[in-house]
């Protein structure tokens, strides 16, 4: 149990690690687009730091294995979700992006969510299980990584519209999400082909099953959508909701292709699920959008003030910003009588008409 835990904690210190590494490798990158794959790949393999990035990455997926071998589905997913904490304390200090106080108390939330899911641990002798039915993985999967490409390509149409809106990290996350749940119930398979078989017979069985064939197609997808939508949008924003859409895509998909049992005992059952629902919960509630800067002045210069008892020269400011024209003098009359003053428009005079 504890070497699983502990793979977990690593994987995902590396995933934190490799986000942050792209991200800021990313930003010295021309941009990208999902449309040129190709490009893509040319201008990420030219970037040192990048490569970096994308190998720390790579060492998670291995401690992943680690992880589906020892801990149940909805267990392991449960701490992948506490990664998030490591990616706020890095992207403040790295990426400067600034952290609110509603993602600072998601840290303490999620750490909640931790020890509840370790807790559920305890005892041991769960059943694990290792293999799904061929037909009924790929009748999930299939359709999941098509909707993945639908909600991209519907957001990059929508970014490309005039007197659109900010662009917004939330359709985005969301793809990439689909795409990893399926990355992930590929390696929990891959996983599960080690029992029993030596190095020879285990090469043997995943080549013959699906799940190296859709690594494959979420690797190489995944690679060119999360690349573009890392560039566009902060990685703090980015992140949580593909997290999110993973952790809920695995835990239902999974439970079912695997058929894998939750906890028999009701405590361990009720930490099990309450601290998967609490690190969801906690990361539906963060903000999807920063915080709009401080709007400058846009009206006029100050105009400097007219001497007493003169009326200013020319428009007077509005209070909204607009100028108001001045009214021109309106016709006085006697204390009197009725008899309006009229114009004298050689001297521009005024004199009483008899």
């Amino acid at each position: 149990m504890w070497v699983g835990v502990a793979a977990a904690l690593l994987a995902n210190l590396l995933f934190s690690v490799g986000f942050v590494v792209e991200k800021r490798a990313l930003s010295g990158l021309p941009p990208l687009s999902a449309a040129r794959p190709w490009q893509v790949l040319a201008h990420l393999l030219r970037s040192p730091l990048w490569l970096v990035g994308a190998g720390a990455l790579g060492l998670g997926f291995v401690a992943q294995l680690a992880v589906y071998r020892t801990l149940p589905l909805v267990a392991a997913q449960g701490l992948f979700v506490t990664g998030l904490v490591m990616l706020l304390l890095l992207s403040p200090v790295f990426l400067g992006e600034k952290s609110s106080g509603r993602e600072r108390a998601a840290m303490v939330l999620i750490l909640a969510a931790l020890v509840m899911i370790v807790l559920s641990l305890r005892g041991g002798g769960e059943a694990i299980s290792h293999a799904a039915p061929t037909p009924l993985l790929l009748g999930i999967c299939v359709p999941s990584l098509l909707l993945g490409l639908l909600v991209f390509g519907t957001a990059e149409r929508r970014s490309r519209r005039r007197h659109r809106m900010p662009t917004a990290g939330v359709p985005y996350g969301v793809a990439v999400g689909f795409l990893y749940g399926v990355s992930s119930l590929a390696i929990k398979g891959v996983a599960g082909l080690l029992e029993g078989n030596g190095l020879g017979g285990w090469v043997l069985a995943v080549l013959g099953s699906p799940y190296p064939y859709l690594l494959m197609c979420t690797g190489s997808t995944g690679l060119v959508l999360s690349q573009t939508a890392l560039q566009r949008c902060r990685a703090s924003l980015i992140v949580p909701v593909c997290t999110t859409v993973t952790f809920l895509f695995t835990v239902a998909a999974g439970t079912i292709a695997f058929d894998e049992p939750l906890p028999e005992e009701p405590l361990r059952l009720a930490l099990r699920l309450g601290g998967a629902l609490l690190a969801v919960g906690v990361l539906l509630a963060l903000p999807r959008h920063d915080e709009p800067p401080a709007a400058e002045p846009t009206g006029p210069a100050p105009r400097e003030s007219a001497p007493h008892g003169a009326a200013p020269y020319g428009p007077t400011p509005h209070p909204a910003g607009g100028p108001v024209p001045v009214p021109r003098p309106q016709a006085r009359t006697k204390a009197y009588g009725p008899t309006p003053l009229a114009t004298d428009h050689r001297t521009e005079g005024t004199f009483h008409v008899p």
